[in-house]
């Protein structure tokens, strides 16, 4: 099963968090607001993973 992953390029705008709210959550990590992954199913969840790659403004999403 393959996961999505943010890269580095993420912005921490909120968009996927918004789209995706079981999947993604904007978090501060070293100063750096960020998306994570959050443990979720991500079969159940694969149209919507696909609608927050898509919204990315950055393209910072991805499948693994």
């Amino acid at each position: 099963m393959s996961k999505p992953i943010v890269s580095d390029s993420c912005i921490g705008c909120g968009t996927c968090e918004a789209v995706c709210p079981a999947v993604f959550k904007v978090e501060e990590v070293a100063g750096k607001m960020i998306a994570a992954v959050q443990l979720a199913d991500y079969d159940g969840e694969k149209e919507k993973i696909d609608e927050a790659i898509a919204a990315c403004p950055v393209q910072a999403i991805s499948w693994e």
